[in-house]
């Protein structure tokens, strides 16, 4: 949706809101726009379907800024979550283990899935591959769900988690 600003307004007459939201009444659309230029603000229609349109004063350059941050942010909520994989290894550290933990927690935070990966090295990595996921997962709780049971199969181990909505 396009923006209509200032010469682009067409109708005569206009329903002013003032630069701090005070309500100026309705005014010609020249006298809104000469009081645009004197304040030196944009005149911005927020309805031009309704008659007459209203329309308020915004500081220069706002109204733009305000549009773009608006698209940006729907663009954002229709964007489908993706799906971040973490890897991790069976003998892992605390302190690795930690900041694992911190990553996953973040993108949970941030709208992601998260696919927690272990490489097994053997048959021998099985059991504390599974507990491994199990602490991580169970210290996810708070940010994020369990999608899939833990899967094993063949040289990894994987569980999914999806963000808490």
């Amino acid at each position: 949706m396009s923006l209509l600003m200032n010469e682009k307004i067409k109708s005569k007459e206009v329903d002013l809101t003032g630069l701090e939201g005070e309500s100026l009444g309705i005014v010609s659309r020249d006298e809104a726009l000469a009081m645009a230029k004197q304040l030196k603000a944009d005149l911005v229609c927020t309805s031009p379907m309704s008659f007459p349109p209203p329309c308020k004063l915004v500081s220069r350059g706002e109204a733009k800024k305000e549009q773009s941050q608006q698209k940006r942010e729907e663009r954002l909520r229709e964007q489908p979550a993706k799906e971040k994989e973490l890897r991790l290894s069976a003998s892992i550290e605390e302190h690795d283990y930690d900041t694992k933990r911190r990553q996953a927690e973040k993108l949970l935070a941030s709208g992601n899935a998260v696919l927690l990966v272990v490489r097994l090295q053997g048959k021998h990595e099985q059991a504390p591959a599974k507990q491994l996921l199990e602490r991580l997962s169970a210290d996810l709780a708070p940010a994020g769900t369990k999608a899939t049971g833990i899967q094993v199969s063949g040289k990894q181990a994987a569980v999914r988690i999806n963000p808490a909505v």
